[in-house]
């Protein structure tokens, strides 16, 4: 992948500097990610873009977090977003209580896989339907109201909504991977379809 859009340079000041201090979590070690600083080229947007993704990442949000990081990295290995799906895997995949298995099952397996539960299936039957159709059939809505409300089922759709707009920037933009953050594993994402 070539870079067409560079992220700002390091350091940042003024607005630059407070919005990207809003973006990074307070994990210590961590450099500034280059899809923030991607983000900051476009201060408006990324003004816009920031409290929905804290909400998703956040204490508010309704969904556990191992719910929240398997549509992220679904979303973001369907999307082809290896930078994406990466610094999750990396970061949150841990303490979401996504081992390598599973990790790896994002990116390779079929939402039918043996390695999801059957809570999981559903999950990642969800995202492969908004991702290949914009939409999901009632038999697929019905199940996964066994499992998650309708505003968690809402809440669902956008952060599979958000992460595809994610993706799609970083692709865009060309953003190689974090020096820390996991590499899709080895074979073409999704080429047993």
């Amino acid at each position: 992948m070539t870079l067409r859009i560079k992220p700002l340079e390091l350091p940042l000041d003024g607005e630059h500097a407070v919005m990207l201090k809003k973006w990074m979590p307070k994990t210590p070690g961590i450099e500034p990610l280059a899809l923030f600083r991607l983000l900051l080229r476009n201060p408006k947007l990324s003004e816009r873009l920031h409290p929905l993704g804290a909400f998703q990442l956040g204490n508010e949000a309704s969904l556990v977090l191992r719910d929240r990081e398997l549509v992220i990295n679904r979303t973001c290995a369907r999307c082809h977003c290896e930078y994406e799906w990466g610094v999750h895997t990396a970061w949150l995949g841990p303490h979401a209580g996504l081992g390598p298995a599973t990790i790896t099952a994002t990116v390779k397996s079929s939402a039918n896989d043996e390695v999801w539960s059957v809570r999981e299936r559903c999950l990642i039957s969800f995202v492969d339907s908004l991702h290949d159709a914009g939409t999901v059939s009632d038999e697929l809505w019905q199940r996964l109201l066994d499992f998650w409300t309708e505003d968690q089922a809402l809440e669902l759709a956008v952060l599979t909504g958000y992460y595809h707009a994610i993706s799609f920037a970083a692709n865009t933009a060309g953003l190689l991977p974090e020096t820390w953050a996991l590499r899709f594993p080895l074979m073409d994402p999704f080429a047993h379809r």
